[in-house]
């Protein structure tokens, strides 16, 4: 009797777990994709960037302070929870290609349609100038879902 009771504690204190680990990890996502979001005050400031993260961190801050709360432990360590959860999220991101990177994996992608026969020099020229000219967006920017047929690497 014991075993079965220690299994139903192990599942109880799992489903706990479960339970803050998304209760915490879903409102960091939540807030990452809303800092994406320009704020109408953050264009009238004379230094926006700085706008902006003051105010997702006065965000994350009344957000650790509700769950705090909620949770009744002390905002300090839900601060810290947060922060290891952003770190490990961070860490497990893999890194993004540099711009020069970027272009160059277009322009060995663009010579081999080129080679194909799929477009001509002048239209891979094209190309390229209007991807200098940031005329498309890059890879992961806002709006992007995929480029035209054959200039995504899928």
């Amino acid at each position: 009797m014991s075993r079965t009771m220690s299994k139903k504690h192990l599942l109880a204190g799992l489903a706990a777990a479960g339970v803050l680990g998304v209760g915490i990890a879903a409102p960091t996502v939540a807030f990452a994709e809303d800092s994406a979001t320009p704020s109408p005050s953050a264009s009238s400031s004379t230094d926006p960037g700085t706008d902006r993260q003051q105010q997702r961190a006065d965000r994350q801050a009344a957000f650790a302070e509700a769950l705090a709360k909620e949770l009744g432990v002390s905002t300090d360590k839900v601060t810290a929870a947060l922060e290891k959860v952003r770190e490990q999220q961070q860490a497990d991101r893999p890194e993004r290609p540099s711009t020069a990177d970027r272009q160059a994996m277009l322009k060995e992608r663009l010579d081999q349609a080129v080679k194909d026969g799929k477009l001509t020099q002048e239209q891979a020229d094209a190309i390229t100038k209007a991807a200098e000219a940031g005329v498309f967006p890059g890879p992961g920017g806002r709006g992007h879902h995929g480029g035209p047929e054959g200039t995504t690497g899928k």
